[in-house]
């Protein structure tokens, strides 16, 4: 097996080998905490430049399963982690991760020392990274590395046009800032229609098809890029029709609303993120993949402060007259079901219509 290497823009090295498809990357190096549901990291848009570093130390257990996600959605960068199976069992099986990897163009690095590198995540912050069969970088290369930035994420990853799912009788409008798959079937499999939007959709076009409620997708990159879409979520907003924000749809219609949002030092990203309600005693385990948080200092006027993350204390929930927004994922598949009654509240708010 080749040599690769991962150095980050401080420096710092870490040797591995080359799993999947070889080449050279840059991108924003982040860990994720979770133990299974490796297929859908990978295929998470979330993910869109980024080199997404699993903490959990063997990975490709069950191998690979097409059926459990989406290969058009594939956007992230790299991928590192400690060890790759190369006999995976699983009667649901189809073959081996690694060759999922070298199909989809995913430049991996495996064999390395994921603590030791989650460890710098930790204690510097998210870096910058490169992985490389160069054991030793030049300076314009380092300089490149240092300078990455992810730009326009939310229009790579969002749908292009308008699509329609299911036949039900009431209508559920989903606006899709990259990652709404899952947010789409969950309401399909409840019996309504869903019709989908690309990110940059006017409100009164989504308004046009008469929505019994409106959802605010997931997404990737900075909330502080969509201006555009603030605005009109701002007018989704005024509409009254009850709406649910999740993750990027969170912050976006925080931010519509005169709130702020910030970068954390190494964000939230795995299945196991506490989430404790601010009425009450409750503790919720909840699937997180974000780099951004609403800022607790500047909640929008007209809102309240419904989650907060029990270990660090950052906004994960506001309510509205006529939404709720959440930082964690109700709807994740792969991912912890504590949540999902906030689907099953707003679809009862859609029903008092």
């Amino acid at each position: 097996m080749d040599k690769v290497y991962l150095i980050l823009e401080n420096g710092d090295k870490f040797e591995g080998y080359g799993v999947g498809a070889s080449g050279e990357v840059i991108g924003e190096v982040v860990f994720t905490t979770s133990m299974g549901g490796y297929l859908e990291t990978v295929a998470d848009p979330t993910y869109a430049g980024q080199i997404v570093v699993q903490t959990f130390p063997l990975i490709g257990n069950y191998g690979d399963i097409p059926e459990d996600y989406d290969e058009k959605s594939i956007s992230l960068a790299g991928y590192v982690c400690r060890e790759i199976c190369d006999d995976p069992s699983n009667f649901r099986c189809k073959g081996k991760f690694a060759d999922m990897l070298e199909r989809n163009g995913v430049v991996t690095i495996a064999g390395v020392d994921t603590r030791r590198l989650t460890k710098a995540i930790r204690e510097n912050g998210v870096m910058n990274g490169i992985i490389t069969k160069n054991a030793d970088i030049d300076a314009a290369t380092m300089k490149k590395v240092r300078e990455y930035r992810i730009k326009d994420a939310v229009a790579k990853t969002s749908c292009k046009s308008v699509e329609t799912f299911g036949d039900g009788d009431k209508n559920i409008a989903v606006v899709d800032y990259g990652e709404s798959a899952n947010l789409v079937n969950e309401f399909v499999k409840r019996g309504f229609k869903v019709t989908r939007f690309p990110h940059d959709s006017k409100a009164e076009e989504v308004l046009e098809c008469k929505p019994s409620g409106i959802v605010l997708s997931n997404g990737a990159g900075d909330p502080s890029e969509c201006k555009a879409e603030a605005v009109e979520a701002d007018k989704l907003l005024k509409s009254g029709i009850p709406m649910l924000a999740v993750s990027l749809g969170h912050q976006i219609l925080a931010l519509s609303q005169g709130g702020k949002t910030y970068k954390l030092k190494y964000g939230h990203r795995g299945g196991n993120q506490p989430v404790k309600e601010t009425f009450g005693e409750r503790i919720f385990i909840t699937s997180q993949n974000h780099g951004y948080a609403v800022d607790n200092n500047a909640i929008p006027e007209g809102a309240k402060l419904l989650y907060v993350n029990a270990n660090d204390g950052t906004c994960e929930g506001l309510v509205y007259k006529n939404a709720v927004s959440v930082q964690f994922h109700p709807e994740e598949c792969g991912g912890p079901l504590d949540t999902q009654f906030i689907i099953e509240n707003f679809i009862a708010k859609t029903e008092e219509k």
